[in-house]
């Protein structure tokens, strides 16, 4: 009698193992499940390049090309960016030498060298004023130019500086790293300001700048900046032709 009561518990015990296994095995596979799902319209998207060297990228972020919207914005901007709508290498050749300058200070802040580009769309590498106020080459209003440690009165205007309006940027775009966390997006924000875009983010419910609906300079903002960086490192696929950066002076 002894014996079968013994023999009852084991085979209980062995069956609950069994069960217990088995709903371990369910619960895994359900979460191996839930995490291979796709991203939606409304996931930042975020791909690792590294090893597409050729893809068309923002900052190691992939530009979704089967997109055929995307396609055709793109297309657009590096159309309007050819040497055969500019006419001129004089874009080179201050990048070859502003970029010198801007590069280091980018890599020492941890900003991915493909926000070089951000001074060229903003003000073609040039210390102008924009109708708004903006100044210098990465276009600083008065007012966020001090909010990030520049000089800006009567007698100064350190907008002007390369080193310190390069650092200023680079300040500004970790703080809006650390709140939209994502490179696309924090681009776009320093176009179009950081409450601006959370707030379109928030109303269109999504977090995918390709997806997004906004202002005309804000929406081809990012393509300008792709465009910007095929012509200067592939210059012979638009158009342009090969001369020395040190021909021209910068004076």
């Amino acid at each position: 009698m002894m014996y079968k009561k013994h023999l009852i518990t084991c085979s209980v015990i062995v069956v609950l193992f069994v069960m217990s296994k088995l709903f371990i095995y369910s619960t895994t596979l359900k979460k191996t499940v839930a995490k291979a799902e796709p991203k939606g319209d409304n996931d930042v998207t975020v791909a690792d390049v590294s090893e597409a060297s050729n893809e068309l990228n923002f900052a190691n972020e992939a530009v979704p090309m089967k997109d055929p919207k995307v396609a055709v914005k793109l297309k657009h901007s590096l159309k309007e960016h050819s040497f055969k709508k500019l006419q001129t290498n004089l874009l080179h050749f201050r990048a070859a030498k502003l970029f010198k300058v801007i590069e280091p200070i980018l890599k020492v802040y941890g900003i991915p060298d493909d926000f070089k580009y951000i001074p060229v769309v903003e003000s073609s590498l040039e210390q102008g004023v924009s109708p708004r106020g903006a100044k210098g080459l990465w276009q600083f209003m008065p007012g966020t130019a001090r909010t990030y440690g520049l000089k800006v009165n009567s007698s100064k205007d350190e907008r002007l500086n390369l080193k310190k309006s390069t650092v200023a940027a680079c300040i500004y775009l970790r703080e809006l790293y650390d709140e939209f966390h994502n490179w696309t997006l924090v681009a776009a924000a320093y176009n179009t300001g950081s409450i601006k875009l959370a707030k379109q983010m928030r109303v269109q419910k999504k977090r995918n700048y390709f997806r997004m609906h906004l202002n005309h300079e804000t929406g081809r903002y990012i393509y300008d900046l792709v465009a910007v960086k095929q012509i200067i490192t592939k210059p012979n696929d638009y158009g342009y032709k090969y001369t020395d950066p040190d021909y021209i002076a910068f004076n």
